[in-house]
């Protein structure tokens, strides 16, 4: 799918246009009457179809990441804990360009947050996607039977989107008719909820210690780069329309605030480094960035190396990625935005501050791929149980290690893992997969069909995991007690997938 046709999902929900001088009034947020519950459904319909598209980054340490920041700004906002549920993920794509769903899915694309060139400026982005949601700008917009049509729109978008990854001209042409009549009735009020969303996300960016320049700045250079391209302006500009008058509106409240330096965690620079690894030939993108460390063109040398690393694995240079491991820990003892990791050495726990457990786990995670791949396997899995006494909650961590017991014949090992780590991580769909694998692996294929249709239903793909139920039943178990547990969740799902098909 091209993601430049799924792009337009905002100017679908949440066209802007030039605003005025006056604060909007919107009114209670609580007149609107579509239900969270109703919202979130629709998101979730959308997003089956995101999911299987190959340009959906299943990346869990760059979605911690973007959930992390996303976090953090929510709780400034006053949300948190709210009836908003809130879901960051991001695309492989390398247009500017960013997205809000309905039920709160915020979308990311990686050329958006590798052209962010602090954390403040990726951070207003957010805050501002962030406020369409807390405001409930699209909830106002279904309230109103005369934006009834818009329910017709969002079924012809997921339509849309569906078709554009087989035929993007059909998807395209699909886009353009659905968003034509949504964008025309809502016209009369788009200005302000653009100018909401800016308000508010620029106060959620304050109140969650960011710089407020950011946001500014962002936006200023959004529209600055659109005059020298000639096909138009970037993705992000289409579908949010920048103006004079609303960034000007922006730096006059940065004003009021005064100058603040806010230091970028090491997590953002790791992040867009290995982005930035993803990018390109893989040949190609290693050589850039020995070029840059060579040159010293760089602005966080640990990041540079960290990038370096999986830009090597990418091109199985798997030797070259184990030397230069040593080099990236050396880069760690003199970087000041990694103080606290200074003492850290490879799989030696360390006691870190909160603020770099992210950046220490990624590090970690890394290291035991690169001893993967060159056939170290004991190191790797040593490496990844010395890192999990430090990061016991780190997914990437866990789904690796489980899967790397898997893959290297212990299964059920890997299972007893999992099962460990199920009672803590509640509904996660890689461990019900893996769980799968791991049944399938050791032959009982009652459990794992089972395992997999809870997987699915996790996914909202709830016929698959029917067929997958029902799979398991004519399977061999090995009591009266699991068959009737299958059965009764059997019934369960085929109750929910009756009501949702009767209700779309």
């Amino acid at each position: 799918m091209k993601l430049h046709y799924l792009m337009l999902v905002i100017p679908l929900l949440f066209p802007s246009q030039i605003f005025g001088h006056e604060l909007p009034d919107l009114g209670d947020i609580s007149q609107a009457t579509i239900t969270p519950r109703q919202e979130r459904q629709i998101g979730l319909q959308i997003m089956r179809q995101i999911r299987s598209d190959s340009s959906y980054l299943d990346d869990p340490e760059i979605a911690d990441y973007l959930s992390r920041l996303g976090s953090r700004l929510i709780a400034a906002s006053g949300s948190m804990g709210s009836d908003h549920s809130f879901n960051f993920f991001a695309m492989n794509d390398s247009t500017i360009n960013a997205f809000a769903l309905p039920g709160g899915f915020m979308g990311f694309n990686s050329g958006l947050i590798i052209a962010a060139q602090n954390e403040s400026e990726l951070a207003g982005v957010m805050a501002h996607e962030i406020a369409h949601v807390t405001q409930k700008h699209l909830a106002r917009m279904l309230s109103g039977n005369q934006y009834f049509g818009m329910l017709t729109s969002i079924a012809a978008l997921a339509i849309a989107i569906l078709a554009s990854r087989s035929n993007p001209q059909a998807g395209q042409a699909a886009l353009v008719t659905a968003q034509a009549g949504a964008i025309q009735s809502q016209l009369n009020f788009t200005r302000k909820h653009e100018k909401e969303a800016d308000r508010v996300g620029f106060n959620m960016l304050v109140k969650a210690g960011f710089d407020p320049h950011g946001m500014a700045s962002f936006f200023g250079r959004m529209q600055h780069a659109s005059r020298y391209y000639e096909n138009g302006a970037p993705s992000y500009l289409r579908t949010h329309p920048i103006t004079h008058e609303r960034i000007a509106d922006i730096q006059n409240r940065t004003r009021e605030q005064g100058y603040r330096q806010v230091p970028d965690s090491i997590e953002f620079h790791l992040v867009r480094a290995k982005l930035r690894a993803s990018q390109g030939n893989p040949v190609q993108t290693v050589n850039e960035f020995d070029a840059r460390l060579q040159d010293r063109r760089f602005l966080n040398e640990t990041a540079e190396r960290f990038g370096l690393i999986h830009a090597l694995l990418r091109a199985k240079r798997f030797e070259r990625a184990d030397k230069e491991l040593h080099a990236l820990y050396r880069a760690m003892q003199s970087d000041p935005s990694a103080e606290s990791l200074k003492d850290h050495r490879l799989g030696k726990p360390v006691r870190v501050s909160g603020n770099y457990l992210q950046s220490g786990a990624m590090i970690e995670t890394l290291a035991a791929r690169v001893k993967l791949k060159n056939g170290q396997i004991d190191d790797a899995l040593n490496l990844y149980q010395t890192a999990l006494q430090t990061y016991p909650q780190y997914r990437a961590l866990i789904y690796d290690y489980a899967d790397a017991l898997l893959k290297h014949g212990q299964a059920q090992a890997a299972l007893d893992f999992i099962r460990s780590q199920s009672q803590f991580i509640q509904d996660d769909v890689r461990l019900y997969r893996l769980e799968a694998q791991c049944h399938a692996a050791l032959g009982n294929a009652f459990s794992q069909h089972r395992a997999e249709a809870e997987a699915l239903i996790r996914e909202g793909k709830l016929r698959a995991a029917i067929e997958q139920l029902q799979i398991a039943s004519r399977q061999k178990h090995q009591d009266f007690y699991q068959l009737s547990s299958l059965e009764a969740r059997l019934r369960q799902v085929k109750e929910i997938a009756a009501e949702e098909e009767k209700n779309n």
